[in-house]
């Protein structure tokens, strides 16, 4: 299939920026709960980026 990319590249920079906030997130957690719901932000946090950068846009 000429012209068709594997895509590894997302795949790796999403996974690097998971690591790097969900670290941020738990580094800067007071409480454990803290620190989980930091672990949720981190999955998230790209939607999150594209929703407020679109709403700037508008």
């Amino acid at each position: 299939m000429a012209g068709r990319t594997s895509g590894c590249g997302e795949g790796a920079v999403y996974g690097l920026g998971f690591i790097g906030a969900a670290i941020y997130y738990i580094v800067h957690a007071g409480t454990f709960w803290v620190g989980v719901l930091g672990i949720l932000k981190a999955i998230v946090w790209p939607a999150i980026l594209i929703y407020l950068a679109l709403g700037r846009l508008s």
